[in-house]
């Protein structure tokens, strides 16, 4: 009986409390996104318009794609003459009707896709590749090297991009290849000018500093510490580049520059189309509605993209 009253009066030992977990603070966990990418994603989706105009574009780069490996897809042979069937208001079996020498309109604007949307990347691949890297040097730099290459992109940007053009494939010739030169030439600046501007800003932080101290080269620190800061910038003007490479693009097919007959354009079916505006407007409705919805649609994703990498500019 005493060993067991002690036993009751013994205290009793305190157990080890389990590790406890922190709070979370703000959102919960599941809420978050997970990167950057998730983040920019989140942000683009609540862009109705930016979504919209996605669609767009990939179906645009569908049926492009369509086009070019699979022979039998378009409804007719976009370059099948026939005159006897010339002029045909759009109907069940011509949806957009036929031009002066009886092709199809619809197929022909089908198959314009590519040579409109391959231009357009194409040229701003030129543009990127060349103007990121002078503005990258000239923004790093500095000094003589900054005064040389920012005043030859002021003088280009003193002439009206389509004039610049014009002159580059006087030089150049005639042909879809040297319009894809001439419009990626002409963008060249405004990507310097812009690469130059972020570089200006960036070069002077800690982490630049650092990579010199560590005996980085310059070509390093540029391409691997600085440029993928204002990587951002570059995109969204890429994106807008490209609308206004397609627009360049249709101009000099306009003009009778770009593609040469009987390759299908956009804007040599406009140029063409001019003729007939009032005995057959179809012939210039149909191209001219297609270059504007590519144009819009490039524009609003640009507009979208800008929105979610740069909270500061949305709209209110």
């Amino acid at each position: 009986m005493a060993s067991a009253d002690i036993a009751q009066k013994r205290p009793a030992v305190p157990s080890s409390p389990e590790p406890s977990t922190p709070p979370e603070s703000g959102p919960k966990a599941a809420e978050k996104p997970e990167s950057l990418f998730l983040e920019f994603w989140y942000s683009l989706k609540g862009n109705k318009a930016a979504m919209v105009s996605l669609v767009v574009i990939g179906i645009l780069v569908l049926i492009a794609i369509l086009t070019a490996i699979v022979p039998g897809i378009l409804p007719y042979d976009p370059y099948a003459q026939d005159l006897s069937a010339s002029f045909q208001p759009p109907s069940a079996a011509h949806w957009f009707g036929t031009d002066q020498q009886g092709r199809d309109i619809f197929s022909r604007i089908l198959i314009g896709t590519q040579v409109s949307l391959s231009v357009g990347l194409l040229a701003v691949a030129i543009s990127l590749a060349v103007g990121v890297t002078l503005g990258a040097i000239a923004g790093y730099k500095g000094g003589a090297i900054d005064t040389v290459i920012m005043r030859i992109m002021d003088m280009m940007l003193a002439i009206p991009s389509i004039l610049l053009a014009i002159a580059f494939m006087a030089a150049l010739g005639k042909g879809v290849d040297k319009a894809v030169i001439a419009i990626g030439l002409v963008s060249i600046p405004e990507y310097a000018r812009i690469v130059r501007s972020q570089i200006l800003s960036v070069k002077e932080n800690d982490y630049v500093a650092a990579a010199r101290v560590i005996g980085d080269s310059d070509a390093k620190i540029i391409f691997r510490h600085v440029l993928p800061n204002v990587l951002p910038s570059i995109i969204v003007r890429a994106t807008l580049g490209i609308s206004g490479a397609i627009l360049d693009a249709a101009a000099l097919g306009f003009l009778g520059l770009g593609v040469q007959p009987p390759q299908a354009e956009w804007g040599d079916m406009l140029g063409r189309g001019r003729n007939y505006i009032f005995s057959a407007p179809y012939t210039m409705i149909f191209p001219g509605l297609a270059i504007t919805i590519t144009v819009l649609a490039f524009n609003l994703l640009g507009d979208g993209i800008r929105d979610a990498v740069d909270p500061k500019s949305r709209r209110r």
